[in-house]
């Protein structure tokens, strides 16, 4: 797959832009694990080879495991190998991803409401909102994965 434009240079204060509210998630008191799952289950839903390739590594980097990292799909079927939190979020992340489908319900928003308080819900939804932002940016433009460029 061959890149279609360098989005970075074509519009660098545009991904500035984008990369201040990456830098604002971060700081926002949600654990860095719990960020990167959620980053990766909507790369995942998104079909984002770029970012699942991106954020695999970095949850890598912070330790886990492949054998956990594999079960991300599958966190339902997975048992307690996530924890209520993590489960909770996983769960939110999907449904706003896929808001056109689901609308996002009000069973969701309660059980999300159950694990987060409002400021971290509120973050949460961002930390989506902007991973599904920079899905379509890699995807439009063809952004290559590390590991095909290695």
């Amino acid at each position: 797959m061959t890149e279609r434009l360098n989005y970075n240079a074509a519009s660098p204060t545009g991904m500035k832009a984008l990369g201040a509210v990456y830098g604002y998630v971060a700081q926002s008191g949600l654990p860095g694990r719990l960020i990167d799952l959620v980053y990766l289950r909507a790369s995942q839903l998104n079909g984002c080879a770029y970012c699942i390739d991106m954020h695999s590594r970095d949850l890598i980097k912070q330790g886990m495991s492949v054998e956990h990292l594999v079960l991300v799909p599958a966190w339902r079927e997975a048992g307690t190998i996530f924890s209520d939190k993590e489960r909770a979020a996983l769960a939110w992340a999907e449904e706003v991803t896929l808001v056109a489908s689901t609308g996002v319900s009000g069973a969701a928003y309660e059980a999300a409401s159950e694990h987060f308080s409002e400021k971290e819900l509120a973050d949460l939804t961002i930390a989506v909102g902007l991973m599904n932002a920079y899905n379509r940016m890699a995807i439009s433009f063809r952004a290559t994965p590390l590991a095909a460029a290695a």
